[in-house]
């Protein structure tokens, strides 16, 4: 009678064994520690051999780490641990791969496609918690691979593989197994239409590492996002091109997204955005024209569609610019989704450059935040965006008075300081 709904109670068996410890593992019951007693031990990270996952991980796996891998369907989740798994096998310790989705004769079959040919890559098909955690114990690996948790049942809960409650306990005991053994487990994810991890919340905060497969099917690049990561930098990302050899890494993304980059055309400019450690130069475009409509569009892929719209009622308020009978699309090239505000500045560049028909100069960065007032404000790590920019040919920067101020002169390049976002215009579109 509370829920107002029918056929929604569900029988669960309690559990013989406190849930999140698995029954098969025995261990000594422990005890309170003072901090100032606890042996600190040097991270033994252990390289997959593919850089750009390396970066994201922080610089390696650390053992005993619980890392989720969420994405698209198709995205390459499967793909980028097949490759990586061989690296971390030895001899001694081959590393495991337990799939609830496919036979081995599908993977064996991807496996030959990406010319995966290791003896100690393992592959078991099985769906029982308890069933794997026996297997993991018999042959002692270095890392295993759960795909996915949504297919994963323990027999100590009656409810249907994927439930909240399935996934949360499954969750929980790999946790607990990876942090007694010292093993990393890597736990895929399915998602959900909007693009969040499917399953309880509670299920990112088990885990100590959440990372995020973006991308748009339509082009080949592959952009892995950590969101969360307990032994490295967040929001650090790392770029890939799936080829038909498998994922390929990208080492220097800012030439990747701007090699097709058109010149001396209006409404493109380039902006830098940092991602974790890595500021990555992006091309950002904008397009406005005539609408025909009582109520102009405004769209934007890559960027939030709130923020454009609050930037044109800046360029309304404190530059006299009329947009109210005009629609603007802004474009953020490559399918990079970029979310700080240092890009605000291109925004406002990009949209005028459309609307006078004036090129903005193909050497020419920006950065800067645009307040409500007009005015530009300082952006974090401004001189290694610039150094950046550098490498890659630039000539001129504009950016914010202050951060001017806090820079040393920079060979190459001309450095430009602003206060508001008239002056940057004058100068960019001049």
């Amino acid at each position: 009678p509370d829920c107002g709904g029918w056929n929604t109670m569900k029988e669960e068996r309690q559990a013989a064994t406190g849930k999140g410890r698995p029954a098969a593992i025995k261990t000594a019951q422990p005890k309170a520690t003072p901090i100032g007693e606890i042996e600190v031990v040097g991270e033994d990270r252990r390289f997959t051999g593919i850089g750009e996952f390396d970066r994201v991980l922080g610089g390696g796996v650390i053992p005993g780490a619980v890392i989720l891998i969420g994405g698209d369907p198709g995205i390459g989740k499967t793909t980028l641990l097949l490759q990586a798994l061989p690296r971390l096998a030895t001899k001694e310790a081959p590393v495991l791969y337990v799939s609830g989705e496919e036979s081995p004769r599908q993977i064996k079959m991807r496996g030959q496609r990406l010319g995966i040919e290791h003896p100690h890559l393992l592959i078991l098909a099985e769906t029982s918690l308890e069933q794997i955690l026996k297997t993991v114990q018999e042959i002692e690996p270095a890392a295993v691979v759960v795909d996915s948790i949504q297919t994963v049942y323990t027999e100590q809960i009656t409810s249907a593989p994927g439930s909240i409650s399935q996934v949360q306990e499954v969750a929980g005991q790999l946790m607990w197994f990876a942090k007694r053994a010292g093993v990393p487990v890597f736990i895929i994810g399915h998602v959900t239409k909007e693009g969040a991890i499917a399953g309880p919340r509670l299920l990112e905060h088990i885990v100590d590492t959440v990372l995020y497969f973006e991308g748009d099917k339509g082009h080949s690049y592959r952009i892995l996002r950590a969101v969360k990561n307990r032994f490295g930098s967040t929001n650090e990302i790392g770029v890939f091109e799936m080829k038909d050899v498998g994922l390929e890494e990208v080492s220097n993304p800012s030439e990747l997204f701007l090699a097709e980059r058109p010149q001396r055309s209006t409404g493109s400019v380039v902006v830098s955005s940092l991602e974790g450690t890595r500021p990555i130069l992006v091309e950002l475009q904008a397009l406005v024209s005539s609408t025909t409509y009582a109520m102009p569009k405004r769209m934007a892929n890559g960027v939030e569609v709130n923020r454009v719209s609050l930037l044109l009622a800046v360029m309304e308020k404190r530059l006299g610019v009329h947009l109210s009978g005009q629609d603007v699309y802004v474009n953020v090239v490559g399918g990079m989704h970029i979310d700080e505000p240092a890009i605000d500045l291109g925004i406002v560049a990009a949209v005028t450059s459309s609307l006078r028909e004036v090129p903005v100069e193909p050497g020419t960065l920006l950065l800067g935040e645009v307040g409500l007032g007009g005015e530009v404000r300082a952006v974090s790590q401004a001189e290694l965006r610039i150094r950046e920019a550098a490498k890659m040919g630039f000539k001129r920067c504009i950016l914010p008075e202050r951060n001017l101020t806090k820079l040393d002169p920079i060979d190459g390049m001309e450095l430009i300081g602003i206060q508001e976002v008239r002056e940057a215009l004058d100068v960019v579109l001049a």
